[in-house]
């Protein structure tokens, strides 16, 4: 489902067969002008996806966004105005603001965590754990809050967990079946994809090691010093992911064992939406 088309569900949803509070108490050529008015600081995400909002409602409304998606904004700031028939302003507002204030939610809480990792080489992923229709505009969040993304789905990377691995009889069944599934078709693109496989203790990790055949190593539950115990007998020979566990609080620690990737569902899945209010504005 493309963004204009979560847009136009989304306003079906919402405006059902007519915004009757605006309809009934203003009178329908009657010119507004609002502002979005940032009530708490962070980092801001959604802008473009607001300005969609406001024109798919009116495409006559004009919208001047102040403060580009990705930086950080202020308790106060205007992040944009928007000019136009007060009934399409009333109507498209809740929508809007349902977008921004999700966005800039994950976009800030991402550049928190980012933060923490000042100074290192650790890269802070995403993961799956996404609202279902809204996974393209969480995602985008994340980076402009200087986060990375993971696979977008199922479908653009081979990542073998763990109840891939109980159910195909181990480690090392589940990579040649991998294997045998990739080379068994004609299609170059699945032919390339990447294989991550997560392990959960060091017994897993020598059988992977031992076998090969992947790109990345997710080292899932283990604890700092397990991690860099862990990043050393790789060393180096494959992109390491550490995951399951991790706080806010603990994060630099992990980073600091050298793995490459460290990916925090809660990115996504246990967010704060950032606070903005629209006001009317002369």
């Amino acid at each position: 489902m493309t963004i204009d088309e979560i847009i136009e569900k989304a306003l079906e949803e919402d405006i059902g067969d007519g915004d009757h509070t605006s309809l009934s108490t203003i009178p329908g050529n009657t010119i507004g002008k609002a502002n979005l008015i940032a009530k708490e600081d962070g980092v801001i995400a959604g802008c473009n996806i607001a300005k969609k909002v406001f024109n798919k409602i009116d495409p006559e409304t004009s919208v001047n966004i102040f403060k580009d998606d990705g930086t950080r904004i202020k308790t106060g700031d205007i992040i944009l105005s928007v000019e136009g028939k007060q009934h399409s302003l009333l109507t498209a507002e809740r929508l809007a603001l349902n977008f921004m204030q999700r966005m800039s939610g994950i976009a800030s809480f991402t550049n928190l965590v980012v933060k923490k990792l000042d100074g290192l080489e650790t890269k802070v992923l995403d993961t799956r754990k996404t609202t279902p229709l809204l996974r393209e505009l969480e995602k985008y969040s994340v980076r402009m809050g200087g986060g990375h993304n993971h696979r977008m789905g199922l479908f653009d990377m081979i990542m073998i967990k763990d109840n891939h691995i109980d159910f195909a009889g181990g480690i090392e069944q589940a990579i040649d079946s991998v294997h045998k599934y990739l080379k068994g078709n004609n299609n170059q693109a699945r032919a390339e994809l990447k294989i991550e496989i997560e392990v959960r203790d060091f017994i897993e990790l020598d059988k992977v090691l031992a076998h090969g055949g992947v790109h990345r190593i997710m080292l899932d539950n283990f604890t700092p010093v397990e991690l860099k115990k862990a990043i050393g007998i790789i060393n180096k020979r494959y992109e390491t992911e550490a995951s399951g566990g991790i706080s806010i609080e603990t994060i630099r620690d992990y980073a600091k064992t050298g793995v490459d990737f460290i990916s925090v569902g809660a990115l996504t899945h246990q967010i704060k939406s950032l606070d903005m209010s629209l006001i009317a504005a002369e």
